[in-house]
């Protein structure tokens, strides 16, 4: 059985973390080889992936801890260069564990197809011609795919949408909705665009223009939901300052209300929750360019652009969050079937559906989001962020093995965390 618990592991030397994940995930370790070789690629795998490839580009690979996603213990990969997201979701993570875990919900993995039509004549009547030839149109698309239709997805709605001012004056445009299974889905949803525009032409008498999926994939939302109880929330720091639990909890919620209020601050806080997000999208083999563009379109959805995540506290005074944003990911085709590392990532997280990926990549999002809030919210976000950002910066001057942690803790200890002053801490190491 997995546990997402794994004490100790930050300590462990780099080859004796890869036993213990083979350990904790009931995994052998052939099935995790591929996060012990460069980069998880081999050359020849990348040259057929795509062009011009020359080789490959590595990103540490990091195992988020602690995760209880609707009650299943979750260990998560994460590739990322930035220091401090592993740890600090780790972390929060294991505070909500005390609550219950995470909760996720998700929406069917409905796609949408648009079709933009030009030169159409009357476009009411257009648009009123294609709500009559809906039900043909749909079977029409439903064909596109025999395999996605054989597991239940396929053609589920057509909408039509006028729009009235553009720079090049009004057209159609018409959406095809698409129940992807368990697949991202471009590849699907732009091939029934494809088969329905001559008969979206025949229909309209205009011509279909673009013929492409949109990324704002609102139709296929995923909410996480998380509680922090007040009590796991109070801390000390190493200074000795104290933190009270309503102290947390209450900077928590004012921290989010300025990004709620404010675009300027909701774009830092949203990047903060994308850091989690999109470390397990790449580490899967998923788009994360794709998830990106939805999330902050959604983020803009009511005209402001605002916050992804709502903060708040219960009757019994606990934490409580929720993040709900659009998850188009896949288990199927694209790199997660082609990269060896994603597979083996899919394979660690134990998902079964894409749909519960996406409840557990909302769940690293969340997670993050909380750690960066706590941390800004009390201590500041430099404390703990430079405290590792210290060990890039110690290594950028040329320092080795224990160099390492000795430089950087005196540059931390200074408050100095410079690449000058690594370097001449460097030189007197290298006097004494």
């Amino acid at each position: 059985m997995t546990t997402s618990r794994i004490a100790g592991f930050y300590n462990l030397p780099l080859g004796e973390r890869l036993d213990k994940l083979v350990e904790a995930a009931g995994l052998t370790s052939d099935e995790l080889a591929a996060f012990q070789t460069l980069n998880g690629l081999a050359d020849e795998q990348a040259d057929h992936m795509i062009e011009n490839a020359v080789g490959t580009f590595g990103l540490p690979l990091g195992i988020g801890l602690n995760f209880v996603v609707n009650g299943r213990d979750v260990l998560v990969p994460m590739a990322i260069e930035e220091p401090s997201v592993v740890a600090g979701a780790s972390f929060m993570a294991k505070l909500v564990r005390t609550g219950g875990g995470f909760t996720v919900i998700t929406s069917a993995p409905e796609m949408i197809g648009q079709m933009q039509v030009m030169e159409v004549q009357d476009l009411m009547a257009a648009s009123m011609e294609l709500h009559e030839h809906k039900t043909e149109l749909l079977a029409e698309a439903d064909v596109a795919d025999p395999l996605l239709k054989k597991f239940g997805g396929g053609a589920r709605d057509l909408e039509v949408r006028i729009i009235e001012d553009s720079p090049i004056g009004p057209f159609l445009v018409v959406h095809l909705i698409y129940d992807v299974r368990d697949a991202m889905g471009a590849n699907a949803v732009n091939t029934a665009c494809e088969k329905l525009a001559p008969h979206i032409e025949k229909i309209t008498g205009g011509r279909v223009h673009l013929r492409i999926l949109s990324n704002l994939a609102d139709r296929r939302l995923v909410k996480a939901s998380c509680t922090v109880p007040l009590k796991e929330l109070a801390f000390t720091n190493t200074d000795g300052r104290t933190f009270t639990g309503e102290q947390v909890r209450d900077g928590i919620i004012e921290a989010w209300a300025f990004a709620e209020a404010d675009p300027y601050r909701a774009a830092t806080h949203n990047k903060g929750i994308m850091n989690g997000v999109d470390a397990v999208v790449i580490a899967t083999g998923n788009d994360w360019r794709a998830i990106e563009a939805g999330a902050h379109a959604y983020a803009a959805r009511f005209g402001r652009y605002t916050s992804l995540s709502t903060w708040g506290k219960d009757e019994g005074g606990n934490l409580t969050g929720e993040l709900e944003m659009p998850m188009a990911v896949g288990i199927v085709g694209g790199a997660t079937k082609v990269h060896p590392a994603a597979r083996a990532a899919l394979k660690l997280m134990g998902v079964k559906t894409a749909s519960d990926l996406a409840g557990t990549i909302a769940s690293v999002g969340l997670a993050q989001n909380l750690a960066a809030l706590r941390a800004l919210a009390t201590e500041g976000i430099q404390r703990g962020h430079m405290s590792l950002h210290a060990r890039q910066v110690a290594i950028a001057a040329g320092a080795t093995s224990d160099q390492i942690e000795k430089v950087a803790a005196k540059m931390v200890a200074e408050k100095t965390v410079r690449i000058d002053r690594a370097e001449e801490i460097l030189k007197a190491l290298g006097k004494s």
